[in-house]
């Protein structure tokens, strides 16, 4: 196993899972003297009934003073900043934020402005702006994919300048994380797929990155491994509490992983093709994944030829000559998209020219590539990538993720 001369390792993230998890936010709260939450979620969230499990489960112990859903499907700066604005007028001391990664992101984005009495968001992007412990953050995660419940990053978009702005802190971290399986029992088959690949995408990302280490592989390795155990099974039977709470769990390990060991050009990539696009991020992240492996190959081929144990499991990474466990390991994965597309009846996407709006128009047009790529050079995941990357770097990348072709193959 590598290790590194120097490294850091964090999670602050006190971390409750189960089948009823729920039951435990209250006396969290009140814990932290935090007794009048505001509720976040989406419309979408609302409507499947899970912010009713929610409040349900927590019974009369609290009161609530509002539930917002006006969060959209990407986290918004102005929506941030009209929330903000609410929370201070409900007079809320605290959030629940029970949703996706958007949920979770706009509920940091809020929590910044009202613990630093600011108006203006833009003032703490980048990281190492936040100076001092934020007000109390429950996170409710009810998707198996974003992580963001316990990373110490936000994405928050800017349409009116198409890009997505980060802000990274540990003040940001959620002051408790609730892994429950009832949160994820509604997502259908491809959502599961989508979002189970956008935590895949996490874990393997960190376990190649510059800044890895023998604690974040631990839980990238074991993230991977849950998910290739259990996603088709709950594809298959989405009922089935044990893979939903083995994915959430997972995902909750992989972003434990990717918080401290970074991302790199997969996101870069996903971030622009969703902030130019607007495709949702996990498909990004599936159709990606194998592309970054090959584009760093010559770096790292030793760290990928280690993630065909979990991809593939003890048996067949024993039977695979040490020359050829790197490439069957991006196998593996192009092999789990192929698997996911046949099992999701062709709603999980393989490449770019596949993805169509309700309406069958193409989402990401073969002349948006070059703008995507321009865009991605201005993302900091790149820092940590192995390899450099410039414009035509990222293009080609593109190109080949957006026809289905091997970069090895060009």
């Amino acid at each position: 196993m590598y290790i590194p001369d120097y490294y850091e390792f964090c999670c602050r993230v006190n971390m409750v899972a189960g089948h009823d998890a729920l039951e435990k936010i209250p006396d969290l709260l009140l814990a932290m003297d935090a007794k009048n939450p505001m509720v976040l979620t989406d419309k979408g969230v609302r409507a499947a009934g899970l912010v009713d499990i929610v409040l349900g489960a927590m019974g009369d112990a609290l009161a609530i003073k509002t539930i917002e859903d006006g969060v959209p499907p990407d986290s918004d700066l102005k929506v941030v900043n009209h929330l903000a604005v609410v929370y201070r007028e409900k007079g809320c001391d605290a959030i629940i934020a029970v949703g996706g990664g958007s949920v979770l992101d706009t509920a940091k984005g809020i929590n910044i402005l009202v613990s630093e009495k600011a108006d203006d968001l833009m003032e703490f992007t980048g990281a190492g702006a936040l100076k001092r412990k934020l007000n109390p953050l429950i996170a409710v995660p009810t998707t198996a994919g974003t992580g963001s419940e316990v990373t110490s990053a936000a994405v928050i978009a800017d349409p009116e300048n198409n890009r997505k702005m980060m802000f990274g802190s540990y003040f940001l971290l959620p002051d408790a994380a609730i892994i429950d399986s009832r949160m994820t029992l509604t997502l259908p088959p491809h959502i599961t797929a989508a979002t189970a690949m956008d935590a895949m995408a996490h874990a393997v990302e960190a376990s190649v990155m510059l800044a890895k280490n023998p604690l974040s592989d631990a839980h990238a390795f074991e993230a991977i491994q849950l998910i290739c155990s259990h996603l088709f099974q709950v594809i298959e039977n989405p009922a089935d509490k044990v893979g939903r709470l083995a994915l959430a769990t997972a995902a909750t390990m992989a972003g434990v992983a990717f918080s401290n060991a970074m991302v790199g050009m997969v996101h870069a990539l996903g971030h622009s093709v969703g902030s130019v696009c607007h495709v949702p991020h996990g498909t990004c992240m599936a159709i990606l994944l194998p592309y970054g492996l090959e584009y760093n190959f010559h770096k790292i081929e030793d760290r990928i030829a280690q993630l065909l144990l979990p991809l593939a499991g003890k048996e067949r990474y024993a039977c695979t000559p040490k020359k050829d466990r790197a490439r069957k390991a991006i196998a593996c994965i192009r092999e789990l998209n192929q698997n996911l597309n046949l099992a999701t009846n062709a709603a999980h996407a393989t490449c770019f020219k596949e993805i169509m709006d309700k309406q069958g128009t193409p989402m990401v047009p073969e002349k948006k590539l070059e703008q995507i790529a321009t865009t991605a050079l201005g993302d900091g995941t790149l820092f940590f990538n192995p390899e450099d990357m410039d414009f035509e770097d990222c293009l080609m990348v593109l190109r080949a993720a957006w026809e289905g072709t091997p970069l090895n193959n060009k």
